[in-house]
């Protein structure tokens, strides 16, 4: 038997010989509040012992903790590139002894997209911090099945002992000391659980769904003998026992095999289990399902579905029910895709229900509601929408809780949002609820594309699974997302360099709307459908020539493609079809490509391209930025690092200590006038962000450890245009970010500074690259010598150099920074 220990979490930063020594400077990061959750929230928890105490788990978002005024506090913002992974968050365990303890299973993917095992986060504070007990096989956070659960709990009487049950068939697992160490229940029955699909994502094995204590068969003090487990059987037993602690199990007898079981929920004073069934493992899919209620003293099960017939068109999710009303149970339908999400309600233990809504006559809905989305209004119409079809109660709701120190205090997920409300009692008697969306502090989106415009909205965004929004606020959520067309999810966007309230934005073929590029024309307010794209084309990256009449995409199955004046798309077929793309802001003729190691220009609007320099020996460039107020000044981060060309790519500086670049952006300089501050997600001695107030000769880290933003190659990046230091970082899971420095830089430190210069130069049939490497030393503050070129001379508690080299000028930036800058 394998047996793990505790693991402190600590993340190394790789050094090198020619790395600059980075300083840090102080940033204060907050959420651009979108206000909804954006994405699927697939488990709840309330502690049973301490009231108030609730959690809620995301699939690729991390972990919240619930505050008194309804808001959620995130958890794992933390995690950074090394663990990326936990932001998938599997199952929730909160501690009923000592309720300052909290377990989270964490790990995004069982398959190969993820190469990392899984690990179990322990918290003693709440949530505050956290230590790692890493696991020997992976935890699919973002996996099928999802919503099943919990499966990670804590023993009531025994609160030492944790069970978790893992996925791809490895079966139950026990820890004895709060989750330091844990073994496999090799007693455990083998279990068929056959995976729902051949291939791919949907092909791995779902395992063990769900872990219930029944706290009712032991004494405080004493493990508890009686256990229950549901797996993701379908067609075989699904749920287990075991009487005596997990030394012996057997299969629970005159159980449900038809379909598989999603959750099982103990009511203790009823002395029953309540289990929720579906033909899918969810949470997309689930067609077909039942509701059971198991009676432990008598050992028998009874049908206590809420439909039948034709009534019947869905699989069931989540059951929560009311330890202070026993009998009093709720379960919600998986996915009722249509007219909208049905919840059902019963006070006799699923003798009778009733319903959230009710056909009148077709197409007229009751909708027992008042309704509110104040905090993310985007979701829709702040009114009770009787509308078919407009799923306003929502989807995929396996999260469905009642609190236990409050009858009328209710909470579920859908696949958006958390709605709740205060006054649930009112459902068994004036039937009729109020319904709030109440996921403001869960930011859960992945962020396709940002921009930073010089004018108009300060940000605009390209959004998955909600399109995207003009951001004319950071602090209060958006109104609507883009429509005309709606999409479900954008995949890119740009604005027109000399016409900025011209925008373009992509779509990735996921929603009925057949074109899949639009423009807008008054900062992203309204929207228009390109009427010359192609409705099979869809996805990759966008780019508009700086006067908004050219539109080059990278599309992602179609190569790339370019429009002028809203004509039909035709095929670049000069730039690979896997090429980044940029546009020049200043000259609307101009685009940029990069593919390989090569560097390609177009002087024709996009319609041809050819190779005009090299950028050294990378092989994937990620992303080109280009300087708003200079034509042919652009930069371009690969996995060799970052490199820079004032001359429209003939030639590139190779920028020292740059290891390997992602996202980068250009954004206020640090004076009027200066050179634009340099934003990059990088390795510089470790892997963060950085910013460079001096195009790259020394740079400041600006997160810190609690702000890793999780996979730094995932996450999209763009720099204010109009106030200095700002740049917002849009993540793949916990939406967006926006910083500003709080705090003035330390001195750049004194290194030994290497580039190279390689240039390409093409003769008839033979191309000549060249390559030119020089070093310079930056001079170090000192207080009395001189500060170097673009070196800092001045600001609150500066105690280095206040004069500059001869050619710079030491001019004031704000009260925190002064920077040496040519005369």
């Amino acid at each position: 038997m394998l047996k793990l220990g505790l693991l402190t979490v600590l993340v190394a930063a790789a050094t090198s010989p020619f790395v600059h020594a980075v300083s840090s400077q102080i940033y204060t990061w907050k959420n651009v509040k979108i206000g909804g959750g954006g994405g699927f929230v697939p488990g709840i928890v309330f502690n049973p012992t301490e009231k108030g105490l609730a959690y809620a788990r995301t699939d690729i978002g991390g972990a919240y903790k619930l505050n008194a005024d309804n808001s959620w506090t995130a958890l794992l913002d933390f995690a950074d590139d090394a663990r990326w992974n936990y932001w998938g968050v599997d199952a929730l365990a909160t501690d009923p002894v000592q309720t300052s303890r909290l377990y989270l299973a964490t790990g995004m993917y069982t398959n190969s997209w993820d190469p990392n095992n899984g690990q179990i986060l322990i918290s003693t504070d709440y949530g505050k911090t956290f230590a790692a007990s890493p696991l020997p096989f992976k935890v699919g956070g973002n996996m099928p099945g999802r919503g099943m659960g919990e499966r990670l709990a804590v023993d009531p009487n025994s609160n030492g002992i944790l069970f978790f049950g893992a996925r791809s068939g490895n079966g139950l697992w026990k820890s004895t000391n709060f989750g330091a160490t844990w073994t496999q229940v090799t007693s455990f029955p083998s279990t068929v659980d056959t995976s729902f699909a051949s291939l791919g994502y949907n092909s791995d094995k779902v395992g063990i769904a769900w872990v219930t204590f029944d706290k009712t068969s032991g004494t405080s003090g004493s493990p508890t003998p009686r256990i229950f487990v549901g797996v993701a059987n379908k067609g075989s037993s699904n749920i287990f026992v075991t009487n005596n602690g997990g030394t012996s199990w057997s299969a629970v007898a005159g159980q449900n095999t038809t379909f598989i079981p999603h959750k099982g929920v103990l009511s203790p004073s009823e002395k029953a289990i309540y289990v929720s069934y579906s033909d899918g493992a969810g949470p997309y899919d689930g067609t077909l399902g039942s509701v059971y209620r198991y009676d432990i003293a008598a050992s028998t099960w009874k049908d206590i579905t809420p439909v039948s017939g034709s009534d019947l068109y869905f699989g069931f999710g989540g059951v929560a029910v009311d330890l202070q009303k026993p009998g009093t149970i709720m379960v919600a339908a998986l996915n009722s895709w249509w007219p909208d999400g049905q919840i059902f309600r019963s006070t006799d233990s699923g003798t009778t229900w009733s319903r959230f809504w009710e056909w009148t006559s077709y197409p007229d809905m009751n909708k027992y509601y008042t309704y509110s989305d104040s905090l993310a209004p985007w979701l829709g119409p702040n009114y009770v929408d009787t509308t078919a079809g407009d799923k306003q109660i929502g989807w995929m709701m396996e999260a469905l809780v009642i609190d236990p120190f409050d009858s009328n205090h209710w909470l579920y997920g859908t696949g958006a949002t958390i709605y709740g409300g205060q006054d649930l009692l009112k459902w068994d008697t004036t039937h009729n609820v109020s319904l709030n969306a109440w996921a403001d502090g869960i930011e859960e989106t992945a962020i396709q594309g940002l921009i930073s415009p010089p004018s108009g909205p300060s940000l605009l965004s390209a959004v998955g699974d909600i399109g995207g929004f003009a951001h004319t606020s950071l602090t209060t959520p958006p109104k609507a997302s883009f429509s005309n067309p709606t999409w479900a999810t954008a995949a890119d966007i740009d604005f027109a360099g000399l016409q900025p309230a011209t925008i373009v934005r992509i779509g990735t073929g996921d929603s009925s709307s057949g074109k899949q590029c639009a423009l807008s024309y008054d900062s992203g307010v309204t929207w228009t459908p390109h009427s010359g794209a192609a409705d099979n084309v869809s996805g990759g990256k966008v780019a508009i020539s700086a006067d908004g009449s050219t539109v080059l995409w990278r599309t992602s199955a179609n190569g790339v493609q370019v429009s002028s004046n809203m004509a039909s798309f035709t095929t670049v077929s000069s730039l690979p079809s896997s090429a980044v793309i940029a546009s020049d802001k200043k000259t609307a003729s101009v685009f940029y490509g990069a593919s390989g190691s090569s560097f390609y220009l177009s002087t024709d609007s996009g319609k041809t391209f050819a190779v005009k320099g090299s950028l050294g020996s990378s092989t994937s460039p990620v992303k080109i930025v280009v300087n708003t107020g200079v034509t042919g000044d652009v930069w371009v981060s690969t996995d060799k690092g970052l490199f820079h060309s004032t001359d429209s790519g003939a030639t590139f500086t190779a920028i020292s200590g740059v290891t390997q670049a992602w996202a980068i952006a250009l954004g206020a300089p640090a004076k009027s006038g200066g050179y634009p501050a340099l934003f990059a997600a990088a390795n510089i001695g470790g892997v963060g962000y950085f910013r460079s107030d001096d195009a790259g000769v020394n740079w400041v880290k600006i997160n810190d450890a609690a702000h890793g933003f999780g996979s730094a190659s995932s996450n999209v990046l763009t720099a204010d245009p109009r106030i200095y230091g700002r740049v917002y970082i849009g993540t793949n899971g916990r939406g967006i970010f926006y910083g500003d420095a709080s705090g003035a830089a330390p001195p750049p430190t004194t290194t030994a500074s290497t580039t190279t210069t390689t240039s390409t130069t093409t003769t008839g049939t033979t191309t000549t690259t060249k390559s030119t490497t020089t070093t310079t030393t930056s001079s170090a503050p000192t207080g009395t010598a001189p500060a170097g070129a673009y070196g800092q001379c001045g600001g609150q508690g500066w105690t280095g150099p206040t004069t500059c080299v001869a050619g710079y000028t030491c001019t004031y930036s704000n009260p925190y920074y002064s920077q040496c800058v040519p005369s």
